[in-house]
């Protein structure tokens, strides 16, 4: 991400140190909303959005789609621009409108700070970099609801777009064996503990050496120092082009907004079972 998209960032993060939780958008009763969404504007939220607004978007953002997405997240008047209305939501069956005038700003993750990614491999990680993508569904994962919420972005000549919204279970989601058992993973220390392999590689900065890194192996008797803080209740996920599928490895990324934060675990499942079997920070 170059320099004009991190400034925008960081402004949008001291935004959001400013006001309450984010909001979602919802058009009936019937839609699934979150409880923790509304949000209370501010003049301060205001004033920054109004800020962010009034800086244009340059032309080369529409190339990778996170920059058009950190882009799209921090500004209101480019969400408007940028969705399809009467933008369709999905619930099921059922197919209801949210209409141009309805629309609330959506600012995804990022008045968290951070955002997490689930990948099979390493080459789907590389789509991230690739200016051919032209489709993108970003999944906001609600466990407590066992429900993913699915933004579908499609870039149309060019220029991304947000085209519809869809709600589904869990359980129908490619990752939803993996999601299963995350979410047990970062509730249950007992859980995490039996689900190590044993050992664990761990890669981290070596203490005498800023600029290198260091490698070792991490046993379960001795995890708990090495044990990352992972977000739990809702995560969210960027699924880049459409060639996903079921797999027996995963790759979950923590990765920070302009603050350098980077975590990487890789999974891998045997006879049934997801165990940790890397772990780099």
């Amino acid at each position: 991400m170059n320099k004009f998209f991190i400034a925008i960032v960081v402004l949008v993060f001291v935004m959001f140190s400013c006001t309450g939780n984010g909001n979602s958008n919802s058009v009936s009763d019937d839609i699934p909303v979150d409880s923790d969404s509304i949000v209370t504007d501010t003049v301060v939220s205001d004033t920054m959005e109004m800020l962010i607004s009034e800086t244009p978007m340059p032309k080369s953002a529409d190339e990778l789609f996170d920059n058009f997405f950190f882009n799209f997240a921090a500004n209101r008047k480019l969400q408007h621009q940028r969705i399809k209305f009467p933008l369709p939501v999905l619930v099921g069956e059922k197919v209801d409108t949210i209409k141009k005038e309805q629309w609330k700003t959506e600012h995804f993750f990022m008045r968290q700070g951070y955002y997490t990614l689930i990948f099979d491999n390493r080459r789907q990680m590389d789509l991230v970099n690739d200016t051919s993508i032209d489709s993108v569904v970003v999944e906001m994962v609600n466990f407590a609801k066992k429900t993913i919420k699915q933004y579908v972005f499609r870039r149309v000549t060019g220029i991304w777009f947000m085209e519809s919204i869809r709600y589904v279970p869990l359980y129908r989601n490619n990752n939803a064996s993996f999601l299963k058992f995350y979410e047990r993973f970062v509730t249950d220390s007992v859980f995490q503990i039996q689900s190590l392999s044993n050992p664990v590689t761990f890669v981290g900065p070596d203490p005498d050496d800023d600029f290198n890194t260091m490698e070792g192996l991490i046993t379960p008797e001795t995890w708990p120092a090495f044990a990352p803080e992972l977000p739990s209740g809702r995560i969210y996920n960027i699924v880049y082009g459409n060639n996903h599928s079921e797999s027996n490895c995963k790759i979950f990324l923590i990765r920070g907004i302009s603050n350098g934060l980077e975590i990487e675990m890789s999974f891998i499942r045997k006879d049934g079972k997801w165990v940790l079997t890397k772990l780099i920070n």
